[in-house]
Protein backbone atom coordinates (compact mmCIF):
# COMPACT_ATOMS: atom_id res chain seq x y z
CA UNK A 1 0.00 0.00 0.00
CA UNK A 2 0.82 3.58 -0.71
CA UNK A 3 1.63 6.54 0.94
CA UNK A 4 -0.96 8.43 -0.89
CA UNK A 5 -3.59 9.23 0.90
CA UNK A 6 -6.46 6.60 0.06
CA UNK A 7 -10.44 7.41 -0.95
CA UNK A 8 -12.57 6.55 1.80
CA UNK A 9 -14.17 3.65 -0.88
CA UNK A 10 -10.08 2.25 -0.54
CA UNK A 11 -9.89 2.33 3.24
CA UNK A 12 -13.42 0.83 3.70
CA UNK A 13 -12.20 -1.93 1.48
CA UNK A 14 -8.98 -2.37 3.82
CA UNK A 15 -10.71 -2.29 7.02
CA UNK A 16 -13.36 -4.65 5.42
CA UNK A 17 -10.80 -6.76 4.57
CA UNK A 18 -9.01 -6.67 8.23
CA UNK A 19 -12.87 -6.61 10.08
CA UNK A 20 -13.06 -10.18 9.30
CA UNK A 21 -11.03 -13.00 12.16
CA UNK A 22 -10.72 -15.67 9.16
CA UNK A 23 -8.72 -13.14 7.08
CA UNK A 24 -6.96 -12.02 9.88
CA UNK A 25 -5.86 -15.58 10.82
CA UNK A 26 -4.53 -15.68 6.93
CA UNK A 27 -2.65 -12.30 7.13
CA UNK A 28 -1.00 -14.76 10.47
CA UNK A 29 -0.08 -17.50 8.92
CA UNK A 30 1.43 -15.68 5.59
CA UNK A 31 3.97 -13.53 8.02
CA UNK A 32 5.93 -16.50 7.91
CA UNK A 33 6.61 -16.27 4.29
CA UNK A 34 5.04 -16.58 1.16
CA UNK A 35 3.33 -20.19 0.83
CA UNK A 36 0.86 -22.08 -1.98
CA UNK A 37 -2.89 -22.57 -1.39
CA UNK A 38 -3.32 -25.71 -0.46
CA UNK A 39 -0.98 -25.53 1.93
CA UNK A 40 -2.11 -22.38 2.89
CA UNK A 41 -5.82 -24.21 3.85
CA UNK A 42 -4.38 -27.54 5.47
CA UNK A 43 -2.63 -24.63 7.92
CA UNK A 44 -5.72 -23.04 8.68
CA UNK A 45 -8.31 -26.05 8.61
CA UNK A 46 -10.18 -23.93 5.87
CA UNK A 47 -11.65 -24.92 2.58
CA UNK A 48 -9.85 -24.07 -0.45
CA UNK A 49 -13.15 -22.17 -2.43
CA UNK A 50 -13.21 -20.08 0.96
CA UNK A 51 -9.74 -19.81 1.47
CA UNK A 52 -10.01 -18.37 -2.07
CA UNK A 53 -12.78 -15.93 -1.13
CA UNK A 54 -10.80 -14.44 1.29
CA UNK A 55 -7.61 -14.14 0.13
CA UNK A 56 -9.32 -12.31 -2.72
CA UNK A 57 -11.17 -9.96 -0.28
CA UNK A 58 -7.22 -9.46 1.04
CA UNK A 59 -5.82 -9.20 -2.66
CA UNK A 60 -8.49 -6.50 -3.86
CA UNK A 61 -7.82 -4.41 -0.83
CA UNK A 62 -3.82 -4.67 -0.96
CA UNK A 63 -2.99 -6.85 1.45
CA UNK A 64 -1.49 -9.36 -0.15
CA UNK A 65 -0.31 -10.65 -3.28
CA UNK A 66 -0.44 -14.20 -5.55
CA UNK A 67 1.41 -15.61 -8.01
CA UNK A 68 0.97 -18.37 -10.12
CA UNK A 69 4.10 -20.51 -10.77
CA UNK A 70 4.70 -23.98 -12.06
CA UNK A 71 6.36 -26.86 -10.00
CA UNK A 72 9.30 -29.13 -11.30
CA UNK A 73 6.51 -31.68 -12.31
CA UNK A 74 4.77 -29.05 -14.45
CA UNK A 75 1.98 -28.52 -12.08
CA UNK A 76 0.33 -24.80 -11.54
CA UNK A 77 1.08 -23.49 -7.83
CA UNK A 78 -0.95 -20.46 -6.71
CA UNK A 79 1.30 -19.05 -3.90
CA UNK A 80 -0.25 -15.78 -2.15
CA UNK A 81 2.28 -13.54 -0.09
CA UNK A 82 1.78 -10.08 2.38
CA UNK A 83 2.08 -7.11 0.39
CA UNK A 84 3.84 -5.24 2.27
CA UNK A 85 1.80 -2.70 4.23
CA UNK A 86 1.26 -0.80 7.37
CA UNK A 87 -2.00 0.61 8.31
CA UNK A 88 -2.91 3.24 10.85
CA UNK A 89 -6.29 4.26 11.06
CA UNK A 90 -7.09 7.32 13.01
CA UNK A 91 -8.72 10.72 12.53
CA UNK A 92 -5.77 12.05 10.06
CA UNK A 93 -6.56 8.97 8.22
CA UNK A 94 -10.28 9.57 7.83
CA UNK A 95 -9.58 13.10 7.09
CA UNK A 96 -7.24 12.02 4.72
CA UNK A 97 -9.67 9.59 2.49
CA UNK A 98 -12.48 12.63 2.75
CA UNK A 99 -10.18 14.93 1.68
CA UNK A 100 -8.73 13.07 -1.55
CA UNK A 101 -12.71 11.56 -2.16
CA UNK A 102 -13.30 15.56 -2.43
CA UNK A 103 -10.54 16.25 -4.87
CA UNK A 104 -11.16 13.91 -6.70
CA UNK A 105 -14.86 14.85 -7.25
CA UNK A 106 -13.94 18.50 -7.81
CA UNK A 107 -11.09 17.34 -10.63
CA UNK A 108 -14.19 15.06 -12.32
CA UNK A 109 -16.33 18.45 -11.79
CA UNK A 110 -13.76 20.55 -13.40
CA UNK A 111 -12.82 18.03 -16.47
CA UNK A 112 -16.77 17.67 -17.02
CA UNK A 113 -17.00 21.52 -17.21
CA UNK A 114 -13.83 21.54 -20.13
CA UNK A 115 -15.32 18.86 -22.25
CA UNK A 116 -18.99 18.48 -21.57
CA UNK A 117 -18.35 14.56 -20.89
CA UNK A 118 -20.40 13.10 -17.58
CA UNK A 119 -19.58 10.30 -15.53
CA UNK A 120 -21.20 6.77 -15.94
CA UNK A 121 -22.86 7.50 -12.74
CA UNK A 122 -24.27 11.22 -14.10
CA UNK A 123 -25.56 9.33 -17.35
CA UNK A 124 -28.46 7.32 -15.58
CA UNK A 125 -31.66 8.24 -15.56
CA UNK A 126 -34.00 8.49 -12.32
CA UNK A 127 -34.56 4.23 -13.19
CA UNK A 128 -30.91 3.69 -13.10
CA UNK A 129 -30.72 2.99 -16.79
CA UNK A 130 -27.94 4.89 -18.82
CA UNK A 131 -28.91 8.04 -20.85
Amino acid sequence: MSEVAMTSEELLAVLAAVGHAQRLRVIAELSAGRMYVSELARRLGMSRPLLYMHLERLEKAGLVVGNLELSDDGKALKYFELAPFDLHVNVDTILAAVRADDSRAADAGAAEKRTGAKSPEDQKDAKGKRT
